[in-house]
């Protein structure tokens, strides 16, 4: 079965506020994302970047956070999307490109773990993927007295089984 990851939103606009970046989860979500796309490309497969748009500052068509973050090392060949919605498809040709290579099964990254990643795992799932949650590779923040914990807890609890498998970076390619 052809898979492809998708690289959500991992933009210098999530770095906009210091303090809010320092407080996410996941101090290896870097290095797991650095591997996970590595395992994509080492077996020839689709690796597609998504950047968000939107009307907060830092998100704006054109403010200059709205590119990759450093550590990711795009390739010439490897799609750049820009969406205007928290799923990758819905603003996208996303699905018709992964449909062109017959992908069929896609691993999510990205941030924030319980929006963007979420929403476009549940939209995939609906649009008849099968979908690898790669949690180990998505960050999230805090948000009101919610922990990161919480929000991942609840984020795996809702996908699992129903939109998706939740998997690790070494899993996604395992049998």
């Amino acid at each position: 079965m052809n898979n492809a990851l998708l690289v959500i939103d991992i933009q210098d606009s999530f770095k906009i506020s210091p303090a809010r970046w320092a407080s996410r989860n996941n101090p290896r979500f870097e290095e797991n994302v650095t591997e996970l796309i590595a395992r994509f490309r080492d077996a020839g497969r689709p690796v597609i970047f998504v950047l968000h748009n939107d009307s907060d500052p830092g998100f704006r068509p054109g403010d200059p956070e709205v590119r990759l973050m450093s550590f990711l090392d795009r390739r010439e060949s490897e799609p750049l999307i820009l969406k205007n919605t928290r799923n990758a498809f819905t603003s996208t040709d996303l699905q018709a490109r992964l449909d062109a290579l017959g992908v069929r099964r896609v691993a999510v990254c990205g941030i924030s773990t319980e929006q963007c990643c979420e929403t476009t795992t549940r939209v995939a799932a609906d649009l008849g993927f099968e979908v690898d949650f790669v949690t180990e590779a998505t960050a999230t923040f805090p948000i009101g007295r919610l922990s990161t914990d919480a929000i991942v807890e609840r984020t795996e609890a809702v996908l699992r089984g129903r939109f998706a498998r939740i998997a690790t970076v070494g899993d996604v390619f395992a049998t």
